[in-house]
C-alpha cells in the first residue's frame, strides 16, 4: 500500500475522529479508505451514460437564507418532470432540511444535483442514487 500525506483543518479532523469511533473503525487509514471507496462508487454512477435511476437528495441550509428557499422552489419547477416527491422540514430554529426524490435518466438527475450543489447558501447536499 502507498502511504500519502494530506492536510485537514483541525475541526474537520476532530469530527472525523469522532465519526470513526462511533462507526467502529480501528484506524484513520481504514476510515479514509472507506470514504474514498464510497466517493469512487458515486463517481462510477456519475460516469454512467443514460439509464434510469432513482435518487434521494437531501439539502440543509440556514433558515435565515430566504433566497435559498426561493432558488430551491425554482429548481423544483425546472425539474418537475423528474422530481416525484418533495419534503421540507425545520431542524431546530436554525436550519431547514429539503429532500427531493427524483426518478429519471441519470444525466438529468446529475444535472439536478449539480444545480443544487452550485447554489450559494447551501450548507450540505447528500445524494443517494440507485440504478433501476
Amino acid at each position: 500500500m502507498t502511504v500519502i500525506s494530506i492536510t485537514i483543518p483541525n475541526d474537520l479532523l476532530k469530527k472525523f475522529d469522532e465519526y470513526m469511533k462511533t462507526r467502529g473503525y480501528y484506524s484513520r487509514s481504514e476510515a479514509f479508505r472507506d470514504a474514498i471507496r464510497n466517493l469512487m462508487a458515486e463517481a462510477e454512477i456519475a460516469k454512467m451514460e443514460g439509464g434510469r435511476v432513482i435518487a434521494t437528495i437531501m439539502i440543509t441550509y440556514d433558515y435565515e437564507r430566504r433566497d435559498v428557499d426561493m432558488k430551491l422552489s425554482e429548481v423544483r419547477h425546472e425539474f418537475d418532470d423528474i422530481i416525484i416527491e418533495n419534503m421540507h422540514r425545520h431542524i431546530d430554529h436554525k436550519y431547514c432540511l429539503e429532500m427531493f426524490i427524483a426518478e429519471g435518466e441519470n444525466d438529468k438527475i446529475l444535472k439536478l444535483i449539480g444545480r443544487i450543489r452550485g447554489m450559494r447558501g447551501i450548507q450540505q447536499v447528500k445524494s443517494i442514487i440507485i440504478t433501476l
